[in-house]
């Protein structure tokens, strides 16, 4: 009975989420754009606990310092600790991460519409803070900046990112992949890049 029950608001829940496909903005950045120009005056919060956040006088990271002369992979999302995000695409990256070495990347970078706190606690859950770099976007600032915010006000997220990944060396996009809706888990996967780069 209980199953039951959740497997209905799982099928309420994806209905909802697919409805926004109709409505999904393309990102203003396509491969061959610089993200540092034009996201020039963002930053982004690198995960860590509340003390951490304390000491470091909640010091932010621009994006100069994680894209400039480096070879990075980076993924978005909907959300931490949420169904998708948790059971399919951080792991479709932690379970490649030597792989992605092999291929010469820096940093393979998780970022999503939350806090630092939160983006924390989730990475330590997964057990994937020592594979991936997980980065908080607070306010969505780096998100609408390149048009990937998306409003999941009916699932209860608000504002929140489309489900995307990027191969990005020095800043400029390479490889560039979104997801028709916040709900898919088609193109934005750590199996489906390893094979772009």
């Amino acid at each position: 009975m209980a199953s039951s029950a959740i497997m209905k608001r799982t099928g309420l829940m994806k209905s909802m989420i697919n409805g926004f496909q109709a409505s999904r903005a393309y990102a203003s950045v396509a491969v061959g754009s610089d993200l540092i120009s034009a996201a020039p005056d963002v930053s982004l919060q690198k995960a860590r606990t509340w003390d951490e956040g304390v000491s470091s006088k909640f010091a932010t990271t621009p994006l100069k310092d994680i894209f400039k002369d480096k070879k990075v992979v980076i993924f978005g999302l909907p959300g931490a600790y949420t169904g998708v995000c948790s059971t399919q695409h951080v792991p479709s990256y932690k379970n490649n991460i030597d792989k992605f070495k092999g291929k010469g990347i820096d940093s393979v970078i998780c970022v999503a519409v939350n806090d630092p706190y939160a983006m924390n606690g989730w990475a330590e859950k997964l057990e994937a803070k020592e594979a991936i770099e997980f980065y908080g976007d607070f306010d969505g600032s780096f998100h609408k900046k390149l048009d990937l915010a998306i409003d999941l006000s009916a699932a209860l997220l608000g504002p929140r990112s489309h489900r995307w990944s990027a191969y990005v060396v020095d800043g400029k996009i390479k490889v560039l992949n979104v997801e028709k809706a916040p709900s898919e888990f088609e193109v934005s996967g750590g199996d489906v890049i390893l094979g772009q780069i």
